[in-house]
């Protein structure tokens, strides 16, 4: 029986101390933070073409410090709390940067490639043999070193399809940020209009209530019938109910805000309010400017353009690809051992790929990037048709709206005065019932119809304002309660 101890001499243990330490190297480097494999410094200077998390214009430059929004908060507040909270600017963020580093790896192409492969063996040959020792190892180290010459154009229309990518990220991220400060602009009208539905209603409910009090008075003296005090009681009674509505719909209004906000819908909220009437504004522009414009402003007709490129980089590399490749590539081979006698090998050639039969498969995908190009293609001019009529609609909502307010205001003036005349003639006994419950239900209705009307209005500032790409931080500013100190409102 062999005594394997003496096999295990000094020389062995010294390899096998010099390979674990050599393989121990290689995996400390590979591991660590910076290193030939993975570097955390950006060396191809690809953050610098990345986005910033919220796009210029948009935001203040210290609008995302921490706050805790226990004060009256303007429309600019809100939006920018909901650019600064809100997951989706997060994830618009993560996705250009997610294509900003497919953009390093297509840059990545044009360095050479070097692989080291280390090799170790320890053998124990039975039975023993009189011409090798035993046991034996060998030590083999092969670096090889690689470059692409050229490749009919592959490189480079990968690299022009990652940047293409890249800027089709970074309109995208443009494109949400608009939408979602255009869903904030809308929940902090909404609670607005919430508010001036409540007032409105609260003041139904009191005019209704003067007026169950007068029919219940002139009922136990004797001046009028049983029906006329329930017809006023049936009005208080709706009344009451329109306002305990209101209240909660004021409170999901609150909740849908907080939420567009980044916060938890049950964030106590403060705002700003302004009793007073927005004045009218000329809104006759042209129309034809304005589309125009928003075909050269639209983010996301931008991001349509680029990611048509990019489908059209694709195809160029597909065809690229089943072209011949020609590379360059020097190496070094060394072996040493117990049974090998040091040698050292180095070569140096060019290699020239040429693709001949894959079973058809090449063609398809030709085929597919080019079917993909015609789709790109046909999004892009559906964009441009449906931007067409998102400007339409927009200017013919702000121009409705605007109109409506003055109508609106007719409305609630004559029908205010209508309430107080019916009122004050059936307490006076020369009308009755029905007409003064008839014009406080004008007036309450007039009173909602100018509270639409002034929340259409706004809301349709900044759909036409993002219809045309132009929705940033000085159009919000612009809005009305943009911005300044003004009344609060809370509702916990």
């Amino acid at each position: 029986m062999p005594n394997y101890r003496n096999y295990f001499t000094p020389k062995t243990n010294v390899f096998t101390f010099l390979l674990g330490g050599l393989f121990l190297w290689q995996s400390n480097i590979a591991i660590s933070a910076d290193s030939i494999w993975y570097r955390t410094d950006d060396p191809l200077k690809i953050e610098a073409l990345t986005p910033p998390a919220i796009p210029e214009g948009y935001l203040e430059s210290t609008a995302c410090a921490a706050n805790t929004y226990d004060y009256a908060l303007t429309l600019a507040e809100v939006a920018e709390a909901a650019l600064c909270n809100n997951p989706q600017t997060r994830g618009a963020y993560a996705s250009a940067r997610v294509q900003a580093a497919q953009l390093g790896i297509a840059k990545s192409a044009y360095f050479p490639i070097i692989n080291d492969n280390i090799t170790g063996n320890l053998n124990v040959t039975l039975p023993e043999q009189q011409s090798r020792n035993n046991p034996y190892s060998n030590l083999s180290n092969n670096i090889v070193a690689s470059y692409l010459l050229y490749d009919f154009g592959n490189r480079d229309a990968h690299l022009e399809n990652a940047r293409q990518l890249l800027q089709a990220a970074s309109a995208t991220q443009s494109s949400v940020v608009q939408n979602l400060l255009l869903n904030a602009i809308q929940a902090f009208y909404q609670v607005q209009a919430g508010i001036a539905a409540l007032d409105a209603a609260a003041e139904s409910e009191r005019a209704s209530e003067e007026n169950f009090k007068a029919a219940d008075a002139r009922y136990k003296a004797g001046l009028s019938t049983p029906a006329d005090k329930l017809q006023a009681q049936t009005l208080f009674a709706q009344n009451t109910l329109s306002r305990i509505t209101a209240e909660g719909s004021l409170k999901t209004a609150y909740g849908t805000l907080a939420n567009v906000m980044g916060l938890a819908a049950n964030q106590p909220l403060k705002l700003v309010t302004n009793d007073s009437i927005q004045p009218l504004q000329n809104v006759e522009q042209d129309i034809d400017a304005l589309i125009e414009q928003a075909r050269t402003r639209r983010p996301d007709l931008v991001a349509s353009d680029a990611q048509l490129k990019a489908a059209q980089a694709s195809v160029d590399a597909s065809r690229a690809a089943t072209k011949p490749s020609v590379s360059v590539a020097v190496s070094n081979n060394i072996q040493d051992g117990s049974s090998t006698a040091f040698n050292s090998n180095s070569a140096l050639g060019v290699t020239v790929s040429i693709p001949i039969f894959s079973g058809y498969g090449p063609s398809y995908k030709i085929r597919s990037a080019e079917a993909n190009a015609d789709l790109r293609t046909a999004q892009r001019d559906q964009l441009r048709l449906q931007i067409s009529l998102d400007v339409w609609r927009a200017y013919q909502s702000l121009r409705t709206a605007n109109e409506s307010i003055r109508a609106a205001s007719i409305l609630v003036s004559s029908a205010l005065e209508s309430s107080r005349m019916a009122l004050g003639r059936y307490k006076a006994g020369v009308g009755n019932i029905i007409d003064s419950i008839n014009a406080q239900s004008a007036l309450a209705n007039a009173r909602q119809q100018q509270i639409q009307a002034h929340l259409n209005w706004n809301i349709a500032r900044a759909t036409l304002a993002q219809s045309i790409g132009g929705l940033d931080n000085a159009m919000i500013h612009s809005l009305p309660l943009g911005g300044g100190n003004m009344q609060t409102n809370k509702v916990n």
